[in-house]
């Protein structure tokens, strides 16, 4: 049986490009460096964002940018300062995707190795909420 989610890995040309994103966006504390070990794949280093693991390890960057993504829960009144930090720190910010009004906002941008992250104000409970009532749409 399934217990929860374990880590997410993510695999990027620079650690500590990586590093600085990860801590200067989500507040991210690095748990541990491999160094110049590679007991994996490649090089790597593990960090805590809130209560999930994320491992980064060196190489290849993704070819192209999708909406593939990864969503980190920030509360509604965190929503102009995130957009700040992201803006401030030089990243590609995706325009949000239109919306139904009540599933929460989003913040889209990409890290230098095209993964898709999103920090969000919803809850599923309020988008399926939402959802329920139907498809009248509002513009982001």
């Amino acid at each position: 049986m399934v217990d929860g989610l374990s880590h997410l890995t993510l695999v990027v040309t620079n650690l500590d490009r990586t590093e600085a994103f990860l801590q200067g966006i989500f507040d991210a504390r690095k748990i541990y460096d491999s160094g110049d070990d590679t007991f994996s794949v490649s090089r790597e280093r593990f960090f805590m964002i809130a209560d999930v693991w994320v491992a980064v390890m060196e190489g290849d960057p993704l070819p192209c940018r999708t909406y593939n993504h990864i969503a980190f829960k920030i509360s509604e009144n965190e929503y102009d300062a995130y957009l700040a930090k992201v803006r401030s720190c030089g990243l590609v910010v995706r325009d949000d995707r239109a919306r139904v009004g009540g599933e929460g906002r989003s913040i889209y941008f990409y890290d230098d190795d095209n993964h898709l992250f999103e920090l969000h104000t919803g809850t599923l409970d309020e988008r399926l909420l939402r959802y329920t009532r139907g498809k009248q749409v509002v513009s982001p």
